[in-house]
């Protein structure tokens, strides 16, 4: 491809960066949008676009149709909205301790999807010459007309949120709706109106700055793989079909313990820890992988960056889905969670330079330093919302309830002051729960 469209180096990296642009500044819109314009219709649309992009980068015949067109500025903007989209969509149907089993095997999908790419790409490469157009541009031709097939066939596939979803009755709307409710997402139903304040209420939550740095530790590691895995598999000696199957075992370890991670974290209601594990496990793949002079023993290494980085993305997904309270507000703190982690993806780029392989040395130190701050951050996080927890049970965020107080005629109980209600002020604990969301007294955090 860089030979057919004579690419330079600076050329190819800024084509694979701008991408990574796009994605990033379309996922909070992305994700508002998806819920005013129904996941069916938002989720076809895009996949029908980034469909018709992926084609259209397959019919171009120089550097100039690539970026001076900005198809890869279009393919990044269309497929923002999927992923975070989809998780968040996830989140307005189960309960929290049900999320993250779900999480995890949408992501896993997209791992084996992505492993077993390759072989469907050697296939393609038999197309070499047909129509005077190079493997390539088969591969971007074909799989975006599947992926455009696949858009239209999703908008009778998908469903709406549970208030609105047509498969269900009645009394299973009003039973799916209570179930969330009573598991402290008092936005279920739909009866919460968008407004500039949720959007507010994401940027300035803390909780939202925790999960970027913690995603940012582990989707730069995770988009690295497909950077210098082949080049590792290459040097055992394997070609071709044999080299995209080399490349399976490590994913299909990776999708085995993510799933596992979502159950237990569900099981156990701890997702922090978990965290903590992992990106342990993926610092020694990547210290192994930054001294190391051996083909076999990088191989290992592979195995343990693998499995360590991908089950953290499906629970730290649904980590930060579980503590942020609000439908909408929820949709921006994960759409700013993903979106910042993207952002990091172009520095990680132009580390991984052909100039430096097969080893890769810059390049995994910067993956390292990564995952070590997805590490801190894991440990800190776990601390202030366990903190936040016992500061609520001791009393310390209590609202001052106007109905209670006209109840017992204003009258404080004994021992009572005016400065034990550092919650505000609200007329009923059902309008200080919808008003505050997880900022409610009753509200506990996830660890």
């Amino acid at each position: 491809m860089r030979k057919d469209l004579h690419l330079t180096d600076q050329n190819y990296l800024w084509a694979l960066s701008i991408f990574f642009f796009a994605y990033a500044a379309f996922e909070i819109p992305s994700n508002l949008l998806v819920k005013r314009l129904k996941p069916y219709v938002w989720f076809s649309a895009i996949m029908i676009v980034w469909g018709a992009v992926m084609v259209t980068q397959g019919l171009v015949h120089n550097s100039s149709g690539l970026l001076g067109m900005s198809v890869r500025w279009f393919l990044g903007a269309a497929e923002a909205g999927l992923f975070p989209g989809i998780n968040y969509y996830l989140s307005c149907w189960y309960k929290r301790r049900e999320l993250g089993i779900r999480v995890a095997v949408f992501f896993s999908a997209a791992t084996l999807a992505a492993a077993f790419g390759g072989l469907l790409a050697a296939a393609l490469s038999n197309l070499h010459g047909v129509g005077g157009k190079p493997a390539w541009a088969w591969i971007f031709i074909v799989e975006g007309l599947i992926t455009v097939v696949i858009g239209f066939a999703s908008y009778w596939m998908i469903q709406d949120f549970p208030e609105d979803a047509e498969f269900l009755t009645e009394d299973e709307r009003a039973f799916v709706i209570a179930r969330l409710q009573a598991d402290s997402q008092r936005s279920a139903g739909g009866a919460e109106k968008l407004s500039r304040h949720h959007v507010w209420a994401a940027m300035k939550d803390w909780k939202t700055w925790f999960g970027m740095l913690c995603f940012a530790g582990v989707e730069v590691p995770v988009y690295s793989h497909a950077l210098f895995s082949p080049s590792i598999i290459n040097k055992l000696g394997y070609k071709a079909t044999a080299a995209n199957l080399m490349s399976v075992p490590p994913a299909f370890c990776s999708t085995i313990v993510s799933i596992s991670v979502g159950y237990m974290a569900d099981r156990t209601g701890r997702r922090g820890v978990y965290n903590v594990v992992l990106f342990s496990i993926a610092i020694a793949g990547y210290m192994i992988l930054v001294i190391s002079r051996n083909t076999k023993l990088s191989y290992f290494a592979l195995y343990l960056a693998s499995i360590g980085t991908s089950a953290i993305i499906p629970n730290t997904i649904a980590w930060l889905s579980n503590n942020v309270e609000g439908s909408y507000k929820r949709a921006v703190s994960l759409a700013m969670m993903i979106g910042f982690a993207n952002l990091n993806a172009p520095a990680m780029v132009n580390v991984y330079r052909a100039a430096y392989a097969p080893w890769y040395r810059p390049g995994h130190t910067l993956v390292l330093s990564y995952a070590a701050m997805g590490l801190v951050s894991s440990v800190v996080f776990i601390y202030k919302l366990d903190r936040e927890n016992k500061a609520r049970d001791a009393g310390l965020r209590d609202e001052r309830i106007l109905a209670d107080l006209r109840g017992r005629k204003g009258a404080l109980r004994d021992g009572e002051t005016e400065s034990e209600y550092s919650g505000g002020t609200y007329e009923t604990v059902d309008e200080a729960r919808r008003e505050k969301g997880d900022l409610w007294s009753g509200y506990r955090y996830v660890l």
